[in-house]
């Protein structure tokens, strides 16, 4: 049985060795309505092509897992209605139903695992919400990180999440958290979080160092690489923070749990900025695709020496 089925573009970057790229399919099915959502998918698969690599949507597409889509795919699944949003727990039981589904960072992680892709942008990990003490609400991302291999280009945690309880789950997992050219741990809509990241490289040759060397030392797990909005695009900390305690408090008011709680977030946070939430979250994704496509080549670039 074959696990993951490549389009024909990336089974032609894999043949050759060129440098790949993974994306995320959650932020086109739960991210944004149609057609912007194509859209923005079009266009960071662009950026990634535009930097010299090769991009990877992974998606489940009627019980096969996908690694790449074509034109005509990503068109119908940002179209699509009732796409389940897979992460770990329900991967597999999505593909063995016959089912179509979006992969969140922990399914991403999986796929490019699968495909032999060893760098994924996407825009914010999940990570430990805010109240975790009484819910347990702890994404699945952080457990991902701590035990596959891929290095994930994120403008840190999403800032609706507790992060100093996420920085702390990540050093328990031994996950290493890279703030890229700067101190500050960046707070996806801000470029900084007021906390120091525990790590800080500046080339995306350092990153790729740092991954092919914690492969070949035998360390499990993957990086999670901390790549700060651009300046141009930001929403500064102290602008959002009564904005995300509304939207937190609106979802308690409403019972949102589990699943849930992200995309009612993001859709209040949207409500209450104008629509400013969302056009950072394009900027940071476009950002973050371009250095994982640098980090990309200079993991191709040393293989091929």
């Amino acid at each position: 049985m074959t696990l993951i089925t490549p389009s024909a573009e990336v089974a032609k970057a894999l043949s050759e060795g060129a440098p790949i790229v993974a994306l995320e399919s959650t932020i086109i099915t739960h991210g944004m309505p149609y057609p912007q959502n194509l859209e923005v998918a079009r266009q960071v698969e662009a950026d990634v092509r535009a930097a010299g690599a090769v991009p990877a949507t992974m998606a489940v597409l009627n019980g096969t897992l996908r690694a790449g889509l074509d034109d005509a795919e990503l068109e119908a699944l940002a179209k699509a209605k009732g796409v389940a949003k897979l992460s770990r727990a329900d991967i597999a039981a999505c593909i063995a139903m016959g089912g179509t589904g979006a992969t969140t960072v922990a399914a991403t992680m999986i796929a490019a695992r699968l495909a032999g892709v060893h760098v994924f942008a996407t825009g914010g990990i999940g990570g430990v919400h805010k109240g975790a003490e009484l819910s347990f609400d702890i994404s699945a991302d952080l457990m991902e990180l701590a035990q596959t291999p891929v290095t994930v280009v994120a403008a840190g945690a999403k800032a609706i999440l507790d992060i100093p309880k996420t920085l702390e789950v990540l050093e328990t997992q031994g996950v290493p958290v890279i703030a890229y050219g700067q101190d500050d741990m960046p707070a996806f809509w801000s470029r900084e979080s007021g906390i120091s990241a525990p790590l800080r490289m500046d080339t995306a040759a350092q990153i790729a160092a740092s991954h092919r060397l914690r492969g070949e030392m035998g360390i499990p797990g993957g990086q999670l690489i901390g790549n700060p909005i651009p300046q141009d695009a930001e929403i500064d900390a102290a602008t959002l923070a009564p904005i995300i305690a509304r939207a937190q408090a609106d979802a308690q008011t409403h019972g949102i749990t589990g699943k849930g709680v992200t995309p009612y977030l993001l859709q209040r946070i949207f409500e209450l900025t104008d629509g400013k939430s969302l056009t950072a979250n394009i900027a940071l994704v476009r950002n973050n695709a371009r250095l994982a496509a640098g980090i990309a080549q200079h993991l191709v670039g040393h293989a091929a020496k």
